[in-house]
C-alpha cells in the first residue's frame, strides 16, 4: 500500500476508525469496540460478544478452525526445515521478519510519518543469515548498517519531522528483524533445532493457555483494558501454567537440563510473551488499526503471529545458553 498524508485505509479494511487527538480511535458503526482479534491470548472473551457466537468462530470472535488451520500450516514450515536444512529455516524466518517490517512500516506511515521502506525491508530480510553466519556481533553490525543506511534515505527528502523519523525507522528496525536474529542464534548448538523447539512451544503453551484460561473463565479481570480489552489476569495465569509445563518437559528431556530451568523458561515467557502481544496491541490501538494486516486468516498480519515471538526471542537465547552452555 502506498502511504499518502491524511487518511488512509488499510488494506482489507483493517482501519479501526478515524485518529483523534491522542492517538485514541473512534470506532466505525457497527464495528468491535475492541482493537484484538489476532492471536489467540489476545482474544480472550470478556462474555462483552453480543447474541450467540456463530459455530464457525469462537466465543472470542475468532474463526477458530481458520486459525487452527494455518498454525498446523506454519508450524509445518517451520519445523520441518529446521530438522534437516537449518539454514532453510533461517530463511524461513529472513522472509517473515521482512513481511513484519513491511506490515509495520504500511501502519507507522498511516500516522504521517516518512519511514523509508528499503534499508528497513533489506535489514530484517539480512539480520538473522548474518547472525547465523557471524553470531550477535554480526547481527549487531547489521543492526547499525540498517540504522545507517535508512538514515541516509531518510535524509534525502524533507527535513520536516527529520528526528521524528529517524526514531521510528530505528524503532523499526529494532523491533522486527533485530529479535529475529536471537531465534537463528539459537539454531548455532549442536542441539539448537531443540532449543528452538523449546522457544516456540513454551510461546505457543503463552499463547493456548491463556486463550483457554481467558475463555473458560470469562476473562472478568481486566489486565490493560485501555490497550488491550481482551487480556484478563486469568489469561495471563493460564499463560503462566502453560509455559512452566511445557518448557520443564522440553528442557527436562529432548535437552537434559533440569526441570527448574525449564519452569524459570516457562515464566520469563509467560513475561515476555504478554508484553510482546500488549506491546503490539498499544502500537495498533495508538495507530487506530484493528490487525498490522490479513495475510493469516484467522490471525491477521504476520506481526500478529510474531509479536510475543520476537519480545520472547533474546531472553530464551539468553536463559538457554546459560542453562546448556
Amino acid at each position: 500500500m502506498t502511504a499518502v498524508d491524511g487518511p488512509a485505509v488499510v488494506d482489507g479494511g483493517q482501519r479501526a476508525g478515524a485518529r483523534v487527538p491522542g492517538g485514541a480511535a473512534e470506532p466505525e458503526a457497527g464495528s468491535p469496540q475492541s482493537a484484538e482479534t489476532g492471536s489467540p491470548q489476545s482474544a480472550e472473551s470478556s462474555g462483552a460478544a453480543d447474541g450467540p457466537a456463530s459455530p464457525a468462530r469462537s466465543r472470542a470472535g475468532r474463526d477458530l478452525p481458520a486459525a487452527i488451520a494455518v498454525g498446523l500450516m506454519l508450524g509445518a514450515i517451520i519445523l520441518a526445515p529446521l530438522f534437516t536444512v537449518r539454514a532453510a529455516f533461517v530463511g524461513v524466518i529472513s522472509v517473515a521478519v521482512a513481511t513484519g517490517t513491511a506490515e509495520v512500516i504500511r501502519a507507522v506511515r498511516l500516522t504521517g510519518v516518512r519511514v523509508p521502506a528499503l534499508p528497513l525491508v533489506a535489514g530484517a530480510l539480512a539480520m538473522p543469515p548474518v547472525a547465523y553466519a557471524g553470531g550477535s556481533t554480526g547481527l549487531l553490525l547489521t543492526l547499525a548498517a540498517t540504522v545507517g543506511a535508512g538514515l541516509l534515505v531518510r535524509l534525502a527528502g524533507p527535513r520536516a519531522g527529520l528526528v521524528r523519523d529517524v526514531g521510528a525507522l530505528a524503532f523499526v528496525a529494532g523491533y522486527v528483524g533485530f529479535p529475529a536474529g536471537f531465534a537463528a542464534l539459537l539454531t548455532e548448538p549442536s542441539d539448537g533445532s531443540w532449543r528452538v523447539v523449546a522457544f516456540l512451544g513454551t510461546v505457543v503453551a503463552s499463547d493456548v493457555g491463556g486463550y483457554a484460561a481467558g475463555v473458560l473463565s470469562g476473562g472478568r479481570h481486566k489486565m490493560a483494558p485501555s490497550v488491550s480489552p481482551g487480556k484478563s489476569w486469568e489469561g495471563f495465569t493460564g499463560s503462566v501454567i502453560g509455559c512452566v509445563i511445557v518448557a520443564s518437559v522440553l528442557v527436562a528431556w529432548p535437552l537434559d537440563g533440569h526441570v527448574w530451568q525449564g519452569a524459570l523458561l516457562g515464566l520469563a515467557t509467560a513475561c515476555t510473551a504478554t508484553v510482546g502481544d500488549l506491546g503490539e496491541s498499544l502500537l495498533k490501538r495508538d495507530i487506530g488499526i484493528k490487525d498490522m494486516g490479513n495475510l493469516l486468516p484467522g490471525h491477521g498480519g504476520i506481526m500478529d503471529r510474531l509479536d510475543s515471538l520476537l519480545c520472547t526471542a533474546p531472553v530464551a537465547w539468553l536463559l538457554l545458553g546459560a542453562f546448556l552452555a
